[in-house]
């Protein structure tokens, strides 16, 4: 399983943020978010394989209940099934963090599910090739289904204009399995001001309209970096 980054720190986003976990990022994903912020992971892939023991014994060394599986993304991977049942006989609370693209039956107690949204499209002066696959896997509504109906979950959208709060309304029409209260809009970006200017008006948005608002908080805390 290749493995970009094995760290502590504590979770930026959703319910469980301010909680001290130990992330494991995989490295590898089927899309290409145009905003992604985890670029080593997904449009150039770094990391080492590692054995699921081996990902276990890092996981040990930190005295620590919460494990986040991230990415790039999990899903991709078969040995995500051992690696989330090693953690579950260790005791540790598992989040599985996903596009919501792809599914596994792993064991997992929250299921934080990205979908993604037109917004994260690459444009094809990039690399086209990557524009079309994008765009045409990005949305996997059979999997959420899947996902929301077997799991405890959230689910997070990145916005960062009003089309994209009316493309989630759109979405949350067609998949009324999603309840609303657990459906949280967190503004893009990768700069704590810039994040800063779009949370005066979409926190408010989702005040009006019962969804939750999702802040980056580690980049409030530590800035854009690896390992934190």
């Amino acid at each position: 399983m290749r493995i970009a980054e094995i760290f502590h720190s504590m979770q930026g986003e959703g319910r469980l943020t301010g909680t001290e976990s130990v992330f494991v990022r995989t490295s590898g994903c089927n899309l290409r978010c145009g905003y992604c912020d985890t670029p080593y992971a997904s449009w150039m892939p770094e990391g080492e394989d590692l054995a699921v023991d081996e990902i276990v014994a890092r996981v040990e060394q930190f005295d620590c209940r919460h494990a986040v599986v991230t990415g790039g993304e999990p899903m991709l991977f078969a040995e995500l099934l051992p690696l989330c049942a090693a953690l579950r006989r260790l005791g540790r609370h598992i989040t599985i963090e996903t596009a919501g693209t792809l599914y596994l039956p792993v064991a997992c107690d929250l299921m934080s599910i990205s979908p993604k949204l037109s917004n994260s499209t690459p444009p094809p002066a990039g690399d086209p090739r990557w524009t079309w696959r994008h765009e045409t896997n990005r949305v996997a509504p059979e999997v959420v289904r899947r996902l929301v109906a077997e799991y405890d979950y959230q689910v997070k959208f990145v916005v960062g204009t009003a089309d994209d709060c009316r493309e989630v309304e759109e979405y949350l029409a067609a998949m009324p399995e999603i309840d609303r209260g657990r459906a949280m809009l967190m503004p893009q970006g990768t700069d704590a001001a810039d994040l800063a200017e779009k949370a005066r008006w979409i926190e408010p948005y989702c005040t009006a309209h019962q969804l939750v608002f999702c802040p980056r908080r580690h980049i409030e805390w530590f800035g854009q970096q690896r390992g934190r």
